[in-house]
């Protein structure tokens, strides 16, 4: 049977959030992380979870996870980056064939999400969750004038999950050169086609203020439909 293993990089500095650490902010009862980790301990695909943290961040992620009994997650030492928390967490991973990586201020998380992602992966070695865009997307130059208009139809916005053969993104970890936003980039230039699938409107990522009023209107909405 394949070994899965799951990244959560989770040590943004909370700029936007206005310095609070948006991850042990309460959300519909339990604090924001809680929500995407809970889903991952839940899942019999996933056979073990790492967690990327600040300094400041560890402490409390050791007393939560003791809180909630959770039995495959460890943490470890984030980076400045996006990308240096996955590649720490990557060499804190055990020798697993699959690697799920989710950002850990995307709290609604769900089975189909996890199993769906695997499941696209397969083709190629790499998925992506990814929504069509609600927006009409248009390229600006240095002085904010429109330069072109992208045709809407084409365009995905991406979230995570994202999943990867473990072997790929190792490699494409060891090869990686300046700053990008997700994992699947790192990827790409390699020149293996990632394959996207259907991600979810709620699936949002928690950055600012209004997102986190966002999150807490889903978190009631998902508390009536349990």
């Amino acid at each position: 049977m394949e070994c899965i293993g799951a990244i959560v990089p989770a040590a943004g500095s909370g700029r936007r959030m206005g310095g609070r650490d948006k991850l042990f902010l309460s959300l519909g009862g339990r604090p924001l992380i809680a929500w995407c980790i809970d889903a991952l301990e839940r899942c019999d695909l996933v056979a073990e979870v790492v967690v990327a943290l600040t300094e400041a961040g560890f402490e409390r992620m050791v007393r939560l996870c003791e809180a909630r009994g959770w039995r495959k997650t460890r943490m470890c030492l984030g980076g400045a980056r996006r990308q240096d928390s996955v590649a720490a967490a990557l060499g804190a991973l055990g020798d697993v064939d699959w690697v799920l990586v989710h950002d850990g201020d995307r709290p609604f998380l769900t089975e189909r999400l996890i199993s769906d992602g695997f499941g696209a992966a397969r083709d190629t070695g790499a998925a992506v969750a990814a929504v069509p865009s609600k927006d009409t997307i248009k390229v600006v130059d240095a002085v904010g004038l429109v330069a072109c208009t992208l045709e809407r139809d084409a365009l995905r916005a991406v979230q995570t999950p994202q999943v990867f053969r473990a072997g790929l993104l190792r490699r494409a970890y060891e090869r990686s050169e300046g700053s990008v936003t997700d994992d699947a980039t790192l990827v790409e230039r390699l020149g293996v086609r990632v394959r996207l699938y259907d991600g979810s409107y709620d699936n949002l990522k928690v950055t600012t203020p209004d997102d986190l009023t966002a999150a807490r209107a889903i978190a009631r909405r998902w508390k009536r439909m349990v």
